[in-house]
């Protein structure tokens, strides 16, 4: 913990992306830690919201108590080709850390979460084909080794902590120790909701025309959310999201075009990363175990 005289308004450790690879989870996990503020917005402070200024980024960690280490969680740091700049500019020497994902499945999964929101409405074809896609979110938040390369331009290697998506479904718990190690904090107490989903997709989901009538007053309800008559009503009207399914023949295509990349980041990694080439499968929980127990980066393209 940090003595309250030294205690400053920035955050002392950022959870970077990427996004749709469960750093929801881990954001989650860490409030849980008496001695660690992270709010639940996601500030996006130093990506898309820069222009903003210090003062109003500053507003996320008002609540923190004197002696607390104070976190924040922006997925898309990690892709975003300036947030590693300017942070650096602003905080040169704070821990990191960074989770991965198959790169086709978190298109895929990434694809799903904006067409829930009814952001988009085209098939996968339309926005993750490699050739075609003018749209680029999906597709480039995945080169991961890219913009580690870019993030090590600026930080120490020891800095970064990653994770894979794999890691966090098969040992929670240790995931969670390794976070605690790297941020200087005592263990978390046993009894934490470890294997909990967060921002499941699967769950019921009010229409799009109802949730854009409401949205006005989505202020207004929002003490009643969890009540037994708003979750009761809010059943009768919510329906499963049918999500248009990744093709074979389309997953075969990612496979290739992320292939040098994750070529790339196994050996930045030193992990074996081979499922998530073309030819196999992924997401497997019991896959690429890293060798020393963690996941620290190598020091390959690095200072």
């Amino acid at each position: 913990m940090k003595d309250q005289e030294s205690r400053t308004l920035l955050p002392d450790f950022m959870i970077i992306g990427a996004i749709k690879a469960a750093t929801t989870w881990l954001n989650v996990q860490i409030q849980n830690h008496p001695d660690v503020y992270l709010p639940d917005p996601e500030p996006h402070y130093f990506s898309r919201e820069f222009a903003r200024g210090p003062e109003w980024y500053a507003e996320f960690f008002n609540d923190a108590q004197p002696g607390q280490l104070v976190g924040e969680k922006s997925a898309d740091y990690l892709s975003d080709p300036h947030a590693a700049e300017r942070i650096s500019r602003v905080l040169p020497s704070i821990p990191f850390i960074a989770q991965l994902r198959d790169p086709v499945d978190r298109a895929y999964s990434d694809y799903c979460m904006l067409y829930r929101r009814g952001t988009i409405r085209g098939a996968p074809e339309d926005y993750l084909d490699p050739t075609e896609a003018t749209f680029r979110r999906f597709l480039d938040n995945g080169l991961y080794a890219t913009h580690l390369r870019r993030w090590l331009s600026e930080f120490d290697r020891k800095q970064m902590l990653v994770f894979l998506f794999e890691d966090i479904r098969a040992r929670p718990s240790s995931v969670l120790d390794e976070t605690c190690r790297h941020l200087g904090l005592a263990p978390m107490a046993q009894g934490v909701a470890l294997a909990s989903k967060v921002n499941d997709s699967a769950a019921p989901l009010l229409p799009l025309a109802i949730r854009r009538f409401a949205q006005p007053a989505k202020d207004l309800v929002k003490p009643l959310r969890g009540t037994r008559m708003f979750e009761r009503f809010r059943g009768l009207l919510a329906r499963t999201v049918e999500y248009p399914p990744l093709s074979p023949d389309l997953r075969a295509r990612l496979k290739d075009y992320y292939a040098p990349e994750v070529e790339e980041l196994s050996k930045m990694l030193d992990r074996d990363l081979s499922r998530w080439l073309p030819g196999n499968q992924s997401e497997d929980p019991a896959a690429s175990a890293p060798r020393d127990g963690n996941a620290r980066l190598t020091a390959v393209n690095s200072r």
